[in-house]
């Protein structure tokens, strides 16, 4: 896991062993070669495999196309931001929906499959290796668990998807087809309930941090029946999650950390609000040679939500590096969000900062001078080793945390109920807050606040239903966008048929 912090082994290594010049290659017999058909013979190789598999986490926050900044353009709280409207033209195209099957990045659909395979190749082979049956039977649980993960990302993104649980033959890839939305979302729920039952409670953390859990899993599953509308299956479910007293500790050691501002010091890894989390390292050595390819191991949202050519001029300025301008604040959000006590950790004023002559900065596109202060790393996180600097950054990022649990219960719940109430009021109270009477627009306002800028926002207007209402200004078509154009490459020589009104 190349966001994992346990042992890094090599993958799939092809090595050949030519013990003489003179012989002709053809007649060789290839030596130390470790292919699919004879690679997972013993736990280490399996562990390999396993490692592989987690690998495609980084999707969430690792290179250019990443989860958390395409889907934050995408909302109504961020504009896509950066040099200017040529910057990206997939990230631009969703933030202004002018996006199509030539200028969607298809890594969003690759990168996911690529998951879905290296899961499959180790599911199929896990029965046949020789370890102990107890690591198996976590081994399994933990590829089920990934291939729900990308799975669950494929369908919220591109909705009509194949369902693949096997290993293909290199003949069947072009036949292909794709599946109905419900069996899929019948698969990540098999696969995630599978998996809670061989997943262990708790990690040492010195050597196996960033592995899949029992509550991440069951979090995890409780998210994906709340987007299948299965409300009341979602509520039990997230109930294990979040413990029997909302505010207190659950039954894994998990809770709100009492100040906001510490989920985001890059150093405050694994802390106990944090669910499940992707690993990010600044000892990677990345270089622009192979970003975005899995060999970087740094949080790229750091390097592209920062402002450009920063300089601090002033005692009140934060001691920030310079980035790229993306995802700036829309002035709805920051008319939102500036009274309230979350502000400072999320929103970096520099439109304020630089009129009280505290900074300077190059003005990006579509700036607004507010920017995603989550992830605009300090000084301190600059990498001073090999590599390039814009490339390792440490800061991890989450993929589900305990507050996200809270208000997802509370929506499962129907919005009402003492338990409901709780659950809004612990989120609120974190923050100092007072309670407000428990309701849909409640819960909707304080998930916008909460988990500003973490890439949830386009998908909670799509399953509340208001995008429609939300995007429009920003060029939103109902019944075609709310889901994403398969990659045009895709679709060449296949059976996979477009998405409608693309």
């Amino acid at each position: 896991m190349k966001q994992i912090q346990f042992k890094y082994l090599s993958v799939i290594a092809l090595i050949i062993f030519v013990s003489s010049c003179k012989k002709d290659f053809i007649n060789l017999t290839p030596k130390g070669q470790f292919l699919t058909e004879n690679y997972y013979a013993n736990r280490d190789q399996a562990y390999s495999g396993l490692v592989a598999a987690y690998d495609l986490l980084r999707k969430n926050a690792g290179g250019f196309e990443n989860m958390i900044t395409m889907m934050n353009a995408g909302s109504d709280d961020n504009y896509a931001g950066g040099g200017g409207a040529t910057d990206g033209a997939g990230i631009q195209g969703f933030s202004n929906y002018t996006i199509n099957p030539n200028t969607m990045p298809g890594s969003f659909w690759s990168d996911h499959y690529q998951g879905v395979f290296r899961t499959n190749i180790l599911l199929s082979k896990l029965p046949g290796v020789d370890m102990d049956a107890g690591e198996k039977a976590r081994f399994t649980a933990e590829a089920k668990a990934l291939r729900a993960i990308y799975y669950f990302n494929l369908v919220r993104l591109f909705k009509n998807v194949p369902l693949i649980t096997e290993p293909l033959k290199t003949s069947d890839i072009y036949n292909v087809t794709q599946a109905d939305p419900a069996a899929v979302y019948a698969q990540i729920e098999k696969d995630l309930g599978e998996a809670i039952s061989d997943l262990p409670p708790t990690l040492n953390l010195a050597t196996e941090a960033g592995r899949l859990t029992k509550v991440a899993a069951q979090a995890l599953l409780g998210k994906v029946y709340l987007y299948d509308n299965k409300k009341t299956e979602a509520a039990a479910l997230l109930a294990q999650v979040n413990g029997t007293t909302p505010g207190q500790p659950n039954q894994y050691g998990n809770y709100l950390l009492p100040k906001f501002s510490d989920l985001w010091v890059f150093t405050n890894k694994f802390n106990a609000e944090s669910i499940l989390e992707c690993l990010h390292t600044d000892k990677s050595n990345a270089d622009w040679g192979f970003w975005g390819s899995s060999a970087d191991e740094g949080n790229t949202v750091n390097q592209m939500v920062g402002p450009r050519s920063y300089q601090k001029t002033g005692p009140d300025a934060p001691d920030i590096p310079s980035g790229w301008s993306f995802n700036v604040w829309t002035q709805d959000f920051y008319d939102l969000i500036k009274s309230d006590p979350r502000f400072p950790a999320t929103v970096l004023d520099l439109k304020t900062l630089e009129s009280n002559n505290q900074a300077k900065y190059i003005e990006g596109y579509m700036n607004t001078g507010y920017f995603l202060n989550k992830f605009i790393p300090r000084m301190s996180d600059v990498r001073t080793g090999g590599g390039a600097v814009e490339l390792n950054f440490q800061q991890n990022d989450y993929i589900i945390r305990l507050a996200d649990c809270y208000l997802m219960e509370a929506e499962a719940l129907g919005a009402t109920g003492s338990r409901a109430q709780a659950l809004l009021d612990a989120v609120r109270a974190r923050v100092g807050l007072p309670s407000v009477p428990v309701s849909m627009d409640a819960i909707k306002t304080e998930r916008r606040l909460e988990l500003a800028g973490e890439g949830h926002r386009f998908f909670d207007l799509v399953r509340w239903g208001d995008a429609t209402t939300k995007l429009a200004g920003r060029g939103f078509v109902a019944g075609k966008n709310e889901i994403l154009p398969i990659p045009a490459h895709e679709l060449q020589g296949t059976k996979l048929v477009q998405n409608p009104n693309y």
